[in-house]
């Protein structure tokens, strides 16, 4: 059981009592008996006497000395997570022989092997597992590194910086990496194995050629084109937008099968799931084309906020998580769309982090405590945080956001920081107070904005009241008021924006810092529609009680913001879904009202609205954005509810729902948007049950003509629940099932259905030859999935909870960062109904009561528990 003694307390921190200035290791690889060698030199940075206190994770130690002492046994004091060293010198150098064995090391944290390849995974606590180290992001240092290995099994020997030299003796051969930026362990990264390869060369702003390179397994090189063209454009947009350019010759990243992370930024080689680097058209969707480009762009972004300036502790992770996906999502609405990127974060921050944010999980994006910093890698830290370095953005504008940017590189190049010396190099530069917005990085909980406006005809006033309450979340019982940035417009009733305080802008940025304010606008000529939160521009949850749905139905046609519009739509379909949910305990048939079908036919008939909005407006708000409105949730009613809505919606809208698929029949080919577009119309055509439509569905999966239209069928006759379905997949099935990356989406498709034979089939897919419970990808594409499907997890048996106690359970004993993810699933304990709350308690203890469970997983589940 976890309790206070076992948690590391931000205000605790301490600056390092050494620093290694520089480190060389010389690594040699076997599969089970790996040998590193290593030599820190080693300096005092205070003035006390400390012992020399180095982490380590269970390491068979061959050696160690002190400058050319060995070290008697006497002398030092080891256990499994520490090396201890009483009266060391203020300078020396300490060498050290320990070996590994990277093929056990199923936790995939140090040196491990995916399949054939070596490769490792340091961030944030994995350097300890390789040699010892004070392990911690503020200890930075010079890197230079010598790879041994067999030069057949393993001809490609890759590390962090520049190869300064290569060789070979006998049937071995090295390489020596050097890596002139210090950085800190986590950065550290070896890769060895037979590896195929692509390159380019990109030439920076000031002249310099970066050679970039992508290995694979031999044989998947074309499919890594794609990726390296997003980093190509990736380096590009970062001199444009931001003034960064790269600082090595070589660029290089890994693609491998096995990582429990998307990527890593190790600096001048990444280290990537494969799912993230190789792609064609036949094997990946659009959304993993998008995906792969958002996050090769993510990882190079890295180079500068998160390698050249790093973090003090893990506390400040948003520092770098959070400003690099800002940075990244900047790119993508650069680049492709911004309006409809913009919606697609939200929806996501909303659908996880909100939930999060509510739950027993709660933190602030910078924690004040952890007892595993493998669980801070959250939505919280990462979505919540880039919403705080987006509203700086919306408070100061672009070109003091670049100032500021600027002032942080100038200050803190190649240091260890804090998020306060991100605020401080902003203010600094920028002649601004944050003092207030800094209660973002510290105070969990979505605020709520309640908003109240009145307009006086005689003056031509519109006053708008807006309140702020901020929640009590788990362990922060008392918050104080934030500084809310909140855009805003006001609309006409001809659907024009109304110029604002003689200005003549349309959208105007107010800043609440008070419980209440009061804000006037004049010469306001009309009544007019309040358009508010506009983009987005703060993370906080809008309370309008008066908002009619007349009201939002106008908004959904009329407001100039394409987020406000789409919000609109949601929140209209929002409401509806609640009375579907409320007709089921009335035992009524609620009727589909007439406005809402009318906006929405108009939108499927409005060809000049860009296709990708249209599909977003058009998807009906998530199970699991519903759920977040009730106290208690009834998981059977909400699946329902959206269904009946879903095939209302259908039925009402048939003839426009055809009309535009066989208008796009021909054509989505040409575009990723006509494709989403085709396969929302054939949702809803399909929800209405007729045989016509699954008929139709199952033709469409056959001709598809790329994955995003085959899977995209598929899923919707899994959802069906219909025979086709079991055609089309035996078919997916027979055709990908060596393709690794491209049958877990066959596997999530069926472990997300709602049919009620869903866990049985899990189950007997976990013995198809295919799944592989070692491989992250595959475990969170199945049991993941499962824990994800809201109406099957929890079903009222409680089978899936068990099954997932089990699943958590087993994959805990090699694999604790991938356990205290799946435990996860049970975060809506605390909104559980009488049946289903005590089935569940029991396989939360279950989980607590098992023998060795790690600390990951016994941080989750007790503040699941505890919060319940």
């Amino acid at each position: 059981m976890a309790s206070e003694k076992h948690k590391i307390f931000r205000g605790d921190y301490k600056e390092p009592a050494f620093l290694i200035p520089s480190i060389d290791l010389s690594v040699t690889l076997h599969d089970t008996q790996t040998i590193v060698e290593s030599s820190l030199h080693i300096i005092r940075s205070g003035q006390g006497n400390e012992p020399l206190v180095l982490d380590c994770h269970k390491l068979k130690t061959l050696s160690i000395k002190i400058d050319e002492e060995e070290l008697a046994a006497s002398r030092f004091t080891l256990g499994e997570t520490q090396l201890v060293i009483e009266n060391v010198p203020d300078s020396f150098n300490l060498r050290s022989v320990v070996e590994i064995n990277p093929s056990k090391n199923l936790a995939l944290e140090g040196l491990y092997k995916s399949e054939d390849i070596f490769c490792t995974q340091n961030e944030p606590e994995g350097f300890r597992h390789i040699t010892f180290f004070p392990d911690r992001p503020d200890v930075m240092s010079v890197y230079t590194v010598k790879i041994t290995a067999d030069k057949e099994k393993y001809p490609v020997l890759l590390a962090n910086g520049n190869c300064t030299g290569t060789g070979e003796s006998g049937a071995s051969h090295w390489a020596v990496w050097h890596d002139p930026f210090p950085k800190p362990s986590y950065l550290f990264a070896i890769v060895a194995g037979k590896l195929g390869m692509i390159s380019g060369i990109r030439k920076t702003k000031s002249g310099r050629s970066v050679d970039c390179r992508i290995y694979c397994s031999p044989g998947s090189e074309s499919l890594c084109e794609h990726a390296l063209a997003s980093l190509m454009k990736a380096m590009a947009w970062d001199e444009k937008r931001f003034g960064l350019e790269y600082d090595l010759d070589i660029y290089m990243i890994a693609a491998v099968d096995s990582f429990n992370m998307g990527a890593m930024e190790n600096k001048g080689l990444n280290i990537f799931n494969s799912k993230y680097i190789l792609a064609s058209k036949e094997s990946v969707t659009d959304d993993d084309f998008n995906g792969i480009e958002s996050v090769v762009a993510h990882e190079y972004f890295h180079n500068w906020t998160g390698n050249r300036v790093t973090l003090r502790d893990w506390f400040q992770l948003t520092l770098k998580e959070g400003l690099t996906v800002f940075r990244d999502q900047e790119f993508t609405s650069d680049v492709q769309s911004r309006p409809v990127k913009r919606i697609e974060d939200v929806n996501d921050l909303r659908s996880i982090q909100f939930v999060e944010d509510a739950g027993p999980n709660a933190h602030p994006v910078r924690p004040d405590s952890y007892m595993e910093i493998n669980n801070f890698y959250t939505v919280t830290v990462y979505d919540k945080g880039a919403e705080i370095f987006r509203m700086i953005h919306t408070i100061i504008g672009e070109e003091n956001f670049q100032k500021g940017m600027r002032r942080y590189f100038e200050l803190f190049d190649g240091k260890a920081v804090t998020c306060d010396d991100f605020i401080h190099a902003v203010e600094s530069a920028c002649g601004i107070d944050l003092t207030q917005f800094t209660l973002w990085n510290s105070q969990s909980g979505t605020p709520r904005v309640f908003v109240s406006g009145n307009y006086n005809d005689e003056k031509k006033e519109f006053s708008l009241t807006l309140r702020q309450e901020i929640p009590e979340t788990a362990g922060q019982p008392g918050k104080k008021f934030m500084h809310i940035p909140l855009s805003i417009g006001l609309i006409d009733e001809s659907g024009h924006d109304m110029p604002l305080n003689g200005s003549g802008d349309s959208t105007v940025l107010l800043n609440l810092k008070e419980e209440q304010q009061e804000f006037v606008f004049t010469s306001i000529p009309s009544f007019p529609h309040l358009s508010i939160n506009r983009n987005f521009s703060a993370p906080v949850a809008i309370i309008d009680h008066k908002r009619s749905m007349d009201e939002l139905i106008f908004l959904f046609a009329n407001d100039s913001d394409p987020f406000n519009r789409w919000d609109a739509g949601q929140s209209a379909a929002k409401k509806i879904e609640k009375e579907y949910v409320r007709s089921l305990t009335d035992a009524l048939k609620q009727p589909l009202p007439e406005s809402f079908a009318a906006a929405c036919e108009n939108l499927l008939k409005d060809s000049g609205a860009d296709d990708s909005f249209r599909a977003l407006a058009l998807h009906l708000p998530s199970e699991e954005l519903l759920a977040q409105e009730y106290e208690i949730i009834d998981f059977d009613a909400l699946h329902t509810a959206r269904n009946n809505l879903k095939h209302d919606i259908g039925i009402k809208l048939e003839e426009a729902f055809y009309g535009l698929f066989s208008s796009l029949e021909d054509r989505w080919n040409n575009s990723a948007a006509m494709r989403k577009l085709a396969l929302r119309a054939l949702s809803y055509l399909t929800a209405t049950g007729k045989q016509k439509y699954l008929t139709l569905c199952l033709d469409t999966y056959f001709k598809a003509g790329g994955m995003t239209m085959s899977i995209g069928a598929l899923t919707i006759l899994a959802e069906s629940n219909c025979s086709e379905a079991g055609e089309a997949l035996n078919h997916f099935y027979n055709k990908w099932r060596n393709e690794r990356n491209v049958i877990v989406k066959w596997f999530a498709v069926q472990a997300s259905s709602p049919a009620a034979g869903c866990l049985d089939r899990v189950l007997e897919l976990e013995n198809d030859p295919a799944f592989d419970i070692h491989i992250p990808n595959l475990v969170r594409s199945l049991v993941g999935s499962f824990g994800r499907n809201m109406v099957r997890f929890h079903d009222i048996s409680g089978g899936g909870y068990s099954y997932m106690a089990g699943r958590v359970i087993g994959i805990d004993s090699f694999n604790p960062s991938l356990s205290s993810a799946l435990a996860h699933s049970f975060k809506l304990y605390g909104k559980t109904d009488k049946v289903r709350k005590p089935v569940m308690k029991k396989e939360l203890e279950r989980i607590l009561g098992s023998k060795n469970l790690s600390k990951n997983t016994c941080e989750i589940v007790e503040n699941i528990l505890n919060y319940g």
